[in-house]
């Protein structure tokens, strides 16, 4: 078996995807021929010429104007059918998805026509691919707190199918901190917390998201490593760190892939995990973000399994599942060495 091929059939989990960064340019299309709407583009192929993106700003101002040819609960629906298609193409057995309602809810589309559609694929993925999934709400940090409780409010129908709340979207200039008061009434309608914290912003933002929103799992983390202190305190208590390789590469956080610091993570003890972040937009699903860093860092079969088996440990599942998926991990790392 090629490395290539013992990657795609890795058990693995995804704790990092936006389901709206699953928008592939043939859907786009689709969607909007089907709810006539213009979007700025004639062809898929300028599609795919407007990402290329250097920083994360020029990258949302395209991902929002994408996600405005999502319309109905259908459209949300084959959203998350198109992406846990890819996914269990790639390995993947369980994924806990991020999705952003204040994008919708904010042009005018109902929260429960977002979390519906999402819902019934999340029930297909099931039924189809033997897929688990679990759902994680996100606040737009660009907005204001006002905004996030009012979503929070939104959600309160939906709650028993909604596990977590995070916070994504432009990360300079809103640290944490603002979200403060949000993510503990979260906390305390049972909700799971996570954040995204030193993918642009400093590693003081990853203290905040420690010590303010105390939160259970964090999102990128990247620059961490710049500060001794916090990376030891990192691997202390055990926190999952939700890395995502071509996302980095693509938003400019490192200059080359040669570069990435998923070695380092590990050798630090840091629970990292792989991911594929927004993969219609950053050039590849969760495979391709295992073979990336495994080729440009030279990753063994025990980095890769060690991957694996972080993303189960860092999930939000049962600890009973989790030890029959890292038992099916083993089996598949020992038939496979």
């Amino acid at each position: 078996m090629t490395d290539h091929d013992f990657i795609t059939g890795l058990p693995k989990a995804e704790l990092h995807l936006h389901i709206e960064g699953s928008l592939e340019p043939e859907l786009m299309f689709a969607l909007a021929e089907r709810n006539r709407i213009t979007i700025p583009f004639a062809t898929v192929e300028a599609v795919r010429a407007a990402y290329d993106f250097s920083n994360l700003q020029d990258f949302l101002d395209i991902y929002y104007a994408g996600a405005n040819v999502l319309q109905t609960e259908q459209d949300f629906r084959d959203l998350a059918v198109a992406y846990f298609d890819r996914a269990a193409a790639d390995g993947v057995v369980h994924a806990e998805i991020m999705f952003d309602p204040q994008t919708h809810t904010d042009r005018g589309i109902a929260f429960g026509t977002v979390i519906a559609g999402l819902l019934a694929g999340m029930a297909d993925a099931e039924t189809r691919h033997s897929m688990t999934s679990k759902l994680i709400m996100s606040f737009l940090r660009h907005l204001d707190e006002e905004a996030a409780f009012a979503t929070l409010a939104a959600a309160e129908p939906w709650l028993d199918r909604i596990d977590a709340v995070g916070l994504d979207s432009s990360e300079l200039g809103h640290p944490p901190e603002k979200f403060a008061r949000v993510f503990a009434a979260a906390r305390g309608k049972g909700l799971r917390l996570v954040a995204h914290a030193g993918e642009e912003g400093p590693p003081d933002y990853v203290r905040q998201a420690l010590d303010l929103l105390d939160i259970d799992r964090l999102d990128h983390g990247n620059r961490s490593l710049e500060d001794p202190v916090l990376t030891a305190r990192l691997a202390r208590i055990g926190m999952t760190l939700t890395v995502c390789p071509l996302s980095n590469l693509k938003l400019c956080v490192v200059r080359d892939m040669a570069e990435h610091p998923i070695d380092r993570m590990l050798k630090a003890g840091l629970r990292a995990t792989i991911n594929s972040d927004d993969p219609a937009y950053f050039g590849g699903y969760i495979a391709d973000n295992y073979r990336a860093v495994a080729m440009a860092r030279g990753l063994d079969r025990n980095d890769l399994a060690l991957l694996a088996r972080n993303s189960f440990l860092g999930s939000f599942l049962p600890d009973d599942v989790v030890a029959k998926h890292l038992a099916t991990l083993d089996t598949y790392v020992g038939a496979n060495a």
